[in-house]
C-alpha cells in the first residue's frame, strides 16, 4: 500500500522539533568553547562553532541515513522524488550543504564585499582584524580575496555595488518568507534547501500504528467516539487536527492525549496560558463529545 504525503503540521512540528535540539547542541557546545579556550576565542569563533554543532547534528542522523529526532517524533521518513526509495547519500549531502553551509558562506561573503565597499573605512581596523582572526581562518581568506576584488573597481563602480549587495541580503530574506508562503499554499517543501535537494517526506503509517496500539493497551482508553460526528469538530492546538482522546488540562485547555503528554515531556506547562503543572495532573474525558 502507497504511503501518503506528510502533511503541513507534521513538517512544521518536524522542524520545530530539530531547531530545538539544535540550539540545545550549540549551546552545549559555545559553553564548552567558552569554559575551555576562553570568552574572547569563542566570540570570534561562535558563528564556526555553531556551523559544526549544525552539521554534526545532520551527520549523525540526515546523512548517516537515520531519522532527526523531529522525524522520529512525528513519524515520518525521507524520500526521493520518485516516492519510491530514500534518498541517496549525494541528495542528503547537498541537502546539509544547501541547509547548514552555505547559508553561513554566504552571509560571509555578503558581509566582507559590504564592508569592503564602504566609503570612509579606516583600513587599520580591518587589518587588526584581520591579524587576531589569524592568517588561515575562513573570515581572513574571504577578506584578502575581496580586497583582491574589490580593488579592481573604479569608486563609482564601488559606489553603484554598495546598494545591489544590500538589495541581495534583504532579497534572501524575501525569498525564504516567499517560499514559507508557497509552503502554507502547497504544503511539499518547508525548506529551501529540501527543495534544492528534492527531498520530500511520506508518513509512516506502521510505526504510528504500532504506537496507537501501545497506547491502547497501556492506557487502557477506549477507542470508541475517536471521530466527532458534527460538521464543526473541535480541532487541537497542537497537531492543528480534529481533537483525538479529549484531556484536559488543570487549566481546563483541551488538546488531543497524545499531544498533551508528549508536550508535557518536554515542558510541563500548558501550550495556551504557561500554567504550570504536573503531568500527572492531567485529565482524560472518557466518552466526551
Amino acid at each position: 500500500m502507497p504511503l501518503a504525503p506528510a502533511n503541513q503540521s507534521q513538517l512544521i512540528r518536524s522542524s520545530q522539533k530539530d531547531e530545538y535540539y539544535q540550539s540545545f547542541l550549540r549551546n552545549n557546545a559555545n559553553e564548552a568553547v567558552q569554559t575551555l579556550a576562553g570568552s574572547k576565542r569563542w566570540l570570534d569563533w561562535r558563528r564556526e562553532i555553531e556551523l559544526l554543532s549544525d552539521l554534526a547534528y545532520y551527520g549523525l542522523t540526515t546523512f548517516s541515513g537515520y531519522q532527526t529526532l523531529g522525524e522520529e517524533y512525528v513519524s515520518v521518513i525521507q524520500v526521493d522524488p520518485t516516492k519510491h526509495q530514500i534518498p541517496s547519500r549525494a541528495r542528503r549531502g547537498l541537502f546539509i550543504l544547501c541547509h547548514s553551509f552555505f547559508p553561513y558562506l554566504l552571509d560571509k561573503v555578503l558581509v566582507c564585499l559590504e564592508n569592503e565597499l564602504e566609503c570612509g573605512q579606516s583600513r587599520s581596523g580591518v587589518r587588526q582584524r584581520q591579524a587576531a582572526s589569524g592568517l588561515w581562518s575562513l573570515e581572513s581568506w574571504l577578506r584578502r580575496w575581496m580586497q583582491r576584488a574589490v580593488g579592481l573597481l573604479t569608486e563609482p563602480q564601488k559606489r553603484a555595488c554598495l546598494p545591489a549587495v544590500f538589495v541581495l541580503h534583504q532579497g534572501l530574506t524575501l525569498l525564504h518568507r516567499l517560499h514559507v508562503a508557497l509552503f502554507y499554499i502547497s504544503g511539499s517543501f518547508y525548506h529551501l534547501s529540501k527543495r534544492a535537494a528534492g527531498i520530500s517526506y511520506l508518513n509512516n503509517f506502521r510505526q504510528k500504528q504500532k504506537a496507537r496500539q501501545e497506547w491502547k493497551l497501556y492506557r487502557n482508553l477506549s477507542p470508541q467516539h475517536t471521530h466527532r460526528s458534527g460538521p464543526r469538530a473541535a480541532s487541537c492546538i497542537l497537531c492543528l487536527e480534529e481533537r483525538i482522546h479529549s484531556t484536559s488540562t488543570p487549566c481546563g485547555h483541551l488538546f488531543c492525549w497524545e499531544c498533551i503528554t508528549e508536550w508535557c515531556n518536554t515542558k510541563a506547562e500548558c501550550p495556551l496560558c504557561r500554567e504550570k503543572f504536573q503531568p500527572h495532573r492531567l485529565v482524560y474525558l472518557r466518552n466526551y463529545s
